[in-house]
């Protein structure tokens, strides 16, 4: 009997050793973390579950949502990023993965927090892409705090403004685009299920996207439109080092998980894809957790 020599034990599959310690200004820059993320740059490779899509993804300049603009180009899509500003950068790199891959990169800078932007992401994205067939709703505001007292307004109201409010304004504005078996994909978390002390606002918003995710996907089935979730675990991204965590956790970030290690972008671009194939075509009102082995139910 023949050895499968193929199979990686995926507790060191990826990088599995603490993390020095770093910090970088709100939102932080992929390019300048130590060690960078794994976003599949050199190992996604594509099989054409997405031929001739067009997609939109929030925060697709770095981290998860780099990773799954790189595995959506690969798969055939055409991509539409939004991004911070001082994000530039990140997005012009992520940009050039998606043109190597054959496929239209479309960069709209701009903060999801306003609902005007939004609404100008998605017409800008519709008309650049000649139309919408994927929205991933990525992009994410972090920021710890161990004391709810000290927990200012303007923090909680801009965390639920980026991370919820934005997926109402976004959906609003996208739907009437919108034809049968399109899909929108959301991202939670684990904080949704097992939340943290102290990302109190962060988790909040977590759950509300589950709920979210949930009641949109049965008010828009019978039009053919499939709304799910992604739910990761501790990922190695920008957000960990820009005010995501305090600094004295980052050398132990993910270890506390059955898998022992934080996970990489690159390990949830394949749900992304799923969710966004035909192979889901069945599937809506959906989370799914990519979270190294801490349960979501």
């Amino acid at each position: 009997m023949k050895t499968n020599t193929t199979n990686k034990n995926p507790q060191t599959k990826y990088y599995h050793e603490k993390y020095p310690r770093q910090r970088q200004a709100y939102p932080g820059l992929e390019s300048k973390m130590h060690p960078l993320p794994d976003c599949g740059e050199d190992t996604y490779t594509g099989t054409g579950r997405l031929a001739g899509r067009r997609a939109l993804i929030t925060g697709g300049d770095s981290g998860i949502g780099r990773a799954v603009a790189i595995a959506y180009a690969r798969e055939g899509a055409d991509v539409a990023i939004s991004y911070l500003p001082a994000e530039e950068s990140d997005a012009r790199q992520t940009a050039q993965y998606i043109k190597d891959a054959g496929r239209r990169a479309v960069l709209i800078p701009g903060d999801i927090g306003d609902e005007k932007f939004c609404e100008r992401l998605v017409a800008r994205a519709h008309k650049a892409l000649g139309g919408l067939d994927i929205i991933v709703m990525n992009a994410g505001m972090q920021q710890y705090s161990k004391d709810i007292t000290k927990l200012g307004t303007p923090q909680l109201v801009k965390t639920f403004a980026v991370n919820v409010f934005s997926m109402f304004w976004m959906a609003r504005s996208a739907l009437p685009l919108l034809r049968p078996g399109a899909t929108i994909i959301t991202t939670s978390s684990i904080q949704a299920y097992q939340p943290g002390k102290d990302l109190l606002d962060y988790a909040a918003t977590k759950g509300a996207i589950v709920a979210f995710t949930r009641a949109l996907a049965k008010q828009v089935a019978h039009r053919g439109i499939r709304v799910n979730s992604v739910a990761p675990g501790p990922i190695w991204t920008a957000l960990q080092v820009a005010g995501g965590r305090a600094q004295d956790t980052i050398p132990q970030f993910g270890m506390d998980t059955p898998m022992s290690r934080a996970g990489q972008p690159a390990e949830l671009a394949g749900v992304y894809v799923h969710l966004a194939s035909d192979e889901s075509s069945y599937t809506t009102a959906e989370v799914y957790g990519v979270t190294g082995g801490n349960h979501t139910m």
